[in-house]
């Protein structure tokens, strides 16, 4: 039988949409080559790329069928199927079997099922299997945007099937947890209907159901967990007060406790989460619960001073108030819905908060920064610059050396938590995966103005299943997992830092250069730096208000500032791959008391744009000196064609609060206080980089 298909034929609707009567069972026919078709009015445009398919009817009986996609203007996607049989005149098909959400990959099945049982083969698979290419089937535009979708076999081959019964679960949702103050905390249980006991995960969190949905569920369940998801006191339907850090340990102590005792549990609990809810599963680990069997942390800080509010020195004000405002909100809205004369006093608290909230650039401008108002625990973060008391009865509750289960922790290069992930694991050992992301799109392709590529993502080495993996003790990964940017690939470590990496100093000269060549002589550079129009923040490791403003960043604005001095590399004849640790030894002047440096790492393209890798800070009370900026780390290969280059200047503001000359507690400083700062670069400073070998 000859098997040709049909003419193919490009399809555009009338603009109206009707969808209410629609019956896609009624004859449709399609003009080809314009004009106009008899079938529902649709408001939107087929796309390109059709694809034929043979159909095999119950008779006997052959028909070729199109394809196509139907995007309307509401961003739904529709399937058309119109469909000729070789014998007699054309009729109508029944749709397929699924219309609604259908992957991608759904183009290339070789087999797909109609809706009253018929089976249907895509004539591309016929093709493939007789050696043509490109006379029929899926149209090579659909091809290139999916080049990783690799065609399964012809009709007839051996068709994979799951071996999957179906998993009854029983939820228990606001399940009441007893503390020991007698505090009642609640949270949803998910557990399977059948068999167990069960091990259980439990996962924490400040944030409120939303942050449940993230959480892997399904899989957990289908890995063999009950999965407890537990507000932390004083938020979501939790009882209490909420009181940042300080009672996540033994809450997690007494959770994990409770959960032990239950009549599903094998006694055995493991904790994950990301941010705070990582740090409230390692304050948990610290207080040595029986039970608890392994964690596995993302994107934490290790301290609650050194990298979450201040980094060398610096009071790290953007994500502080975006944070401390967001924390703010949803304590207010916690006591609203507890009612009472304390919700009636929230709505004066509210009053407060709301300029802060709509509008936090204008908020971090505040003079005295100490007055920002509206998050109750601002003064305490303001008005302890120093690593006093305050921070160490908080760093009580995170005691790396009483963690004794083993820990698996995941970093991102452009997450404000890097350093605190990379000091964790050097504390505590366990896998590492560091990954190009940011803290509000872990997993992701891209961060900032650039696509890693679809290999970037999380998925990709399969990061969620090796998670529970480690949970349940059958991790057999690599100790040390990280994305190498530059080249955009993932890399196996035995260690981290990288034993084979060699520093190399380049040296910043006085005419502007990068060169690990020492200088010879010559003047320092000088600057300006006026604490009343700072250095924006542009890119960097960032969680501010503007989610975009984040990662890798075109710095040719800010380099075109007379208070920003740029010292850069001839063009690179080689690749050089800078992976580890990056800092920054400036010997500096300042004709203030005291001042910050700041230091930032620059990929300059061919083209001219210049991409920020990583930055940092430091605060000093001294007019000279050398000083070290720490940059944290990286994985960047600096390409061919490209150069490197570092920024050196005062201020990177809203990241860092400003300092106002003083050589006092930047907190205090009013607009009278800020004071005009001259400042002196030595030639002799030098940009220390982890090189590779390649």
């Amino acid at each position: 039988m000859n098997l040709e298909p049909l003419a193919r034929f490009h399809v555009e609707l009338d603009p109206i949409l009707d969808l209410g009567a629609t019956h896609w069972g009624n004859r449709r026919v399609v003009t080809i080559a314009g004009g106009s078709f008899d079938g529902p009015r649709l408001s939107g445009r087929v796309l390109p790329g059709g694809a034929d398919w043979q159909v095999v009817h119950a008779d006997g009986t052959i028909s070729i069928d199109t394809r196509y996609t139907l995007r309307t203007h509401d961003g739904a996607h529709l399937y058309i199927t119109t469909s000729g049989v070789r014998h007699g005149p054309p009729e109508m098909l029944d749709r397929l079997a699924s219309v609604e959400d259908v992957d991608p990959a759904e183009y290339f099945p070789a087999v797909l099922p109609l809706r009253d049982g018929r089976r249907a083969v895509s004539l591309a698979q016929q093709d493939a299997a007789r050696g043509l290419r490109g006379t029929r089937g899926v149209r090579r535009p659909l091809r290139r945007l999916h080049p990783h979708l690799t065609p399964p076999p012809l009709l007839g081959a051996a068709m994979p099937k799951l071996d999957r019964p179906p998993l009854s679960v029983v939820v228990e949702h606001d399940a009441p947890m007893p503390m020991r103050d007698g505090t009642v905390l609640r949270g949803s249980v998910h557990r399977p209907a059948d068999g167990g006991p069960f091990p259980a995960l439990l996962v924490r969190t400040p944030y409120g159901e939303q942050t449940f949905r993230s959480v892997p569920v399904i899989p957990a369940l289908q890995a063999g967990f009950a999965v407890v998801l537990q507000h932390c006191r004083g938020r979501g339907s939790s009882d209490g007060e909420f009181r940042p850090w300080r009672d996540e340990g033994a809450d997690g102590h007494d959770t994990i406790a409770w959960i032990t005792g239950q009549p599903w549990s094998n006694g055995e609990v493991v904790m994950s989460g990301m941010s705070y809810l990582a740090g409230c599963a390692l304050q948990a680990a610290a207080t040595r619960p029986p039970g608890l069997k392994a964690v596995v942390a993302q994107m934490t800080p290790h301290d609650f001073h050194d990298g979450l509010k201040y980094h060398g020195g610096a009071f790290a004000l953007g994500s502080a108030l975006n944070w401390g405002a967001l924390q703010a909100m949803l304590g207010l809205l916690h006591v609203m819905e507890a009612g009472g004369e304390a919700g009636e006093d929230a709505g004066a608290a509210f009053g407060a908060l709301l300029p802060v909230l709509g509008d936090q650039g204008t908020a971090a401008r505040t003079l005295p920064v100490r007055d920002i108002p509206g998050i109750p625990w601002w003064r305490d973060w303001t008005g302890h610059p120093e690593r006093d008391a305050y921070w160490e009865d908080l760093a009580e509750t995170l005691r790396h050396d009483r963690i004794e289960v083993p820990v698996m922790h995941v970093a991102g290069w452009f997450d404000l938590f890097l350093a605190g992930t990379l000091e964790n694991h050097r504390r505590l050992g366990g896998p590492l995966v560091i990954g190009p992301w940011t803290h509000l799109a872990p997993g992701a392709s891209g961060a900032g103005r650039l696509d890693f590529g679809f290999g970037a993502q999380a998925a990709t080495i399969r990061l969620e299943q090796r998670q529970l993996g480690f949970l349940k003790g059958e991790d057999t990964g690599p100790a040390v997992q990280i994305f190498v940017m530059g080249d955009d690939v993932w890399r196996e470590e035995e260690s981290w830092p990288l034993a084979r990496a060699v520093e190399t100093r380049y040296h910043l000269h006085a005419d502007g250069l990068l060169s690990p060549a020492p200088p010879a002589s010559g003047d320092p550079r000088t600057f300006v730096f006026d604490p009343r129009d700072p250095v924006p923040t542009t890119g960097g490791p960032l969680l501010l208000a503007d989610p975009t403003n984040v990662g890798p960043q075109d710095q040719r604005d800010v380099e075109r500032r007379p208070d920003v001095l740029c010292y850069t590399t001839e063009e690179l004849t080689a690749d050089v791959e800078v992976t580890g640790p990056v800092t920054v030894t400036l010997r500096a002047a300042t004709s203030a008391a005291g001042t910050d440096w700041t230091a930032k790492l620059v990929d300059v393209y061919p083209d001219g744009r210049a991409m920020s890798v990583i930055d940092g800070i430091t605060r000093t009370s001294t007019s000279s000196g050398t000083y070290l900026i720490d940059l944290v780390a990286t994985s960047q290969v600096f390409k061919a064609g490209h150069r490197i280059r570092v920024e050196i200047s005062s201020s990177n503001f809203p990241r860092f609060d400003r300092n106002p000359g003083t050589g006092r507690p930047a907190a205090e400083a009013g607009e009278a206080d800020l004071v005009v700062q001259r400042q002196r670069v030595f030639p002799d400073s030098f940009l220390t980089l982890p090189i590779v070998p390649r």
